[in-house]
């Protein structure tokens, strides 16, 4: 399980309550509920935390991987 360092977790806020957050095995989760009363969670996938608030979850997951490194130059 990779480990959020403290330092990185002192500054990152939920972008949905602006809570700290707090580091769960492979996710992290709200310090503060959310409007439904729980607490929010954000997979932690390679090391990197998943901020995305869960409404847009679905959009990011089928989205083409080209438009993720549109940024980047070509391999090669």
């Amino acid at each position: 399980m990779p480990k959020i360092s403290p330092e990185l977790l002192s500054v990152l806020r939920c972008p949905v309550t602006g809570s700290a957050l707090l580091q769960e095995g492979e996710e992290l989760v709200t310090t503060a509920a959310g409007a439904s009363g729980e607490k929010l969670r954000y997979a932690i996938e390679d090391g990197i935390p998943l901020l995305l608030p869960p409404e847009l979850l679905p959009a990011a997951a089928v989205a083409p991987a080209f438009q993720h490194d549109a940024g980047r130059p070509a391999a090669g």
